[in-house]
């Protein structure tokens, strides 16, 4: 079966650091962009970071420019996001996506893990 998993959230000091991982399985994933998404309460789901299927190019939303950055392991099926300089406004599940190349291909979406920012 198809699976993300995510981890490394937990509860971080403003200006601390945390990364977060993103185990995929039962799919090609070398074939997939991937991405993360955060949603806080009462918040539209924000698109984060984005990293193309050979890891050539990210981009990343404004809000994170600078702090945050995205890698993958194509080896080992695996996406990460660096967060440094973290800030209470991160504080948000942050879910990975996995978006396919092909249109008609399908899409996948881990659970979510949480981070928490706050002093």
């Amino acid at each position: 079966q198809v699976q993300l998993v995510e981890s490394g959230g937990g509860l971080v000091q403003p200006g601390g650091s945390l990364r977060l991982s993103c185990v995929a399985s039962g799919f090609t994933f070398s074939m997939y962009h991937m991405k993360w998404y955060r949603q806080a309460p009462g918040k539209e789901r924000e698109l984060v970071a984005t990293i193309t299927s050979t890891g050539g190019s990210t981009n990343y939303a404004n809000s994170v420019k600078g702090r945050f950055t995205i890698s993958r392991d194509n080896a080992k099926n695996t996406v990460y996001l660096q967060m440094n300089g973290l800030k209470p406004e991160d504080t948000a599940v942050y879910c990975c996506n996995a978006d396919p190349l092909l249109y008609n291909w399908p899409n996948y979406w881990g659970q979510g893990t949480q981070v928490t920012v706050s002093s």
